[in-house]
């Protein structure tokens, strides 16, 4: 009598305890607590895995955290104008900021971040049990120091691939008509002779058939650095001329007298085969940047072309969106002879492996809580969603996702080319003074765009251009 006494005292004195003291929190809950009411505030691009952070992530931190973040996202220039000039005035308006792969060098070499791996090491109260760095995807190596630290969370990355319409190249007609004209058998080209092929011959047959319907796309603005990375970082490496042309392991050599590959033959050969391909696409294709590219196909207004993987997910599967939802093929940007067996050998690479990352600035007047919502994106639970809405994968574990597994067949293997091809892409070159280079040599390759330059004196003129930066920048000796 008097145990099962006991017993319900102890189950009484239990329950109050229980009624007083509140279940502990999660890591979320309790790290923010001291940060509620803080307002973050980080500048993007819109993209389509920004606008992702935006409306949902964002959202999702503040309700775990109490802590607000309000996403800016804008023009690519402007994106960059402001946070450049606010890390250089140390205004401290920017907590977070997108860090292209191309910038994160020059980036580096201005003392503009916060080491984020050293951050959380010296103040472990803030590193989140789910976020682990091991867990990013060998991406995350462009955003390291040479000592292996991370200086950016990564928040995309993808592939500039070759989409093509598969009703278009499934059907019966059209592949009866292009084997009468060309004596082949219609297929993704493999080849740019294949690729020149194929846009003239959709491009006649739209004009032939009243159609508006052309062969292929063109990030060709006439004032827009799209046209210039088209080029550099998309064209030119399947003709063979990688990092821009610039060798610098050779005195940083931009021009063939001395050593290096911007004005060389096969660079001259790659922007020649890139105009005539913009002078048979749509007639948008002179004001296309990297946006209206993926637009142009979505409205079902060519057959192929090279466009950026972040766009592939929503072109493929949102009808209200795209006319083309399950009729998109995905395969490898088409090259010269043995430039793939050369790339596959470890020597260049086929195009762009593209993505940024989330960056924070020494600037920041909000670290501590900065540092919270960059590990929150970074977590692998937040991933196969994100993946989805916009075809960008950061982390390993997101390929195995049931999810992602799905809208992998939907997009016709793109996140399987992604894991098993991606090492066939690669990033910008590791320079420093990429902006510069860009910003000198830009101009001119406008002037070739607009015809006030021939090709192969524009590539010369650039070329030397690029050598009198480098030197000015004292990098050419």
């Amino acid at each position: 009598m008097i145990r099962k006494s006991g017993i319900g005292i102890a189950a009484l004195a239990i329950g109050v305890l229980t009624s007083v003291i509140p279940a502990k929190a999660d890591f979320w809950s309790d790290a923010g607590a001291k940060y509620k009411g803080v307002v973050l505030h980080g500048v993007t691009e819109s993209t389509p895995p920004s606008n992702y952070i935006k409306d949902v992530l964002a959202p999702e931190f503040e309700k775990k955290t109490g802590i607000k973040v309000q996403i800016e996202t804008t023009s690519w220039d402007q994106m960059y104008d402001k946070a450049i000039k606010d890390m250089e005035a140390k205004t401290g308006i920017y907590d977070m900021v997108y860090i292209e792969q191309d910038i994160i060098y020059a980036y580096l070499a201005r003392n503009f971040l916060i080491d984020i791996s050293k951050a959380l090491k010296d103040d472990p109260s803030l590193k989140a049990p789910e976020f682990d760095e091991t867990h990013f995807t060998t991406f995350a190596n462009y955003f390291k120091n040479a000592e292996g630290n991370l200086f950016g969370i990564p928040m995309e990355a993808f592939i500039k691939v070759y989409l093509y319409r598969t009703d278009l190249f499934n059907d019966p007609k059209i592949q009866e008509a292009f084997k009468k004209e060309t004596g082949k058998a219609l297929a993704p080209a493999k080849t740019h002779e294949e690729y020149t092929q194929i846009a003239e011959f959709f491009t006649k047959y739209g004009k032939d058939n009243g159609l508006e319907l052309w062969g292929t796309t063109a990030q060709a603005h006439t004032g827009h650095p799209a046209s210039w990375y088209e080029f550099f970082e998309s064209i030119a490496p399947t003709f063979g001329v990688y990092n821009w042309g610039i060798d610098a392991s050779n005195n940083y050599a931009a021009s063939v007298k001395n050593g290096g590959q911007m004005n060389s033959d096969k660079a001259k050969a790659a922007i020649k085969y890139w105009l005539h391909l913009r002078d048979i696409a749509p007639p948008e294709s002179a004001a296309s940047t990297w946006t209206e590219v993926g637009t142009t196909f979505a409205a079902g207004r060519v057959a192929q072309g090279l466009v950026y993987g972040e766009n592939a997910a929503w072109i493929a599967s949102d009808a209200e969106k795209s006319k083309v939802v399950g009729n998109v093929g995905v395969a490898l940007p088409p090259t010269e002879a043995d430039v793939l067996k050369e790339v596959e050998g470890g020597k260049g690479y086929l195009g762009y492996y593209d993505g940024g990352a989330f960056g924070l600035p020494i600037t920041s007047k909000n670290k501590e809580a900065a540092l919270l919502f960059l590990q929150f994106i970074g977590q692998d639970s937040v991933q196969p969603d994100w993946a989805i809405a916009a075809p960008r994968i950061t982390n390993t574990s997101t390929y195995d996702d049931p999810k992602v597994l799905d809208m992998d067949k939907k997009l016709n293997g793109y996140y399987t080319m992604l894991k098993d091809q991606g090492k066939l892409f690669a990033g910008a070159p590791p320079f420093p003074f990429h902006a510069q280079v860009r910003e000198a040599t830009a101009p001119i390759f406008y002037k070739i765009l607009l015809g006030e330059v021939g090709p192969d004196e524009g590539l010369d003129q650039m070329a030397e251009a690029a050598e009198t930066e480098l030197k000015n920048l004292g990098y050419r000796k």
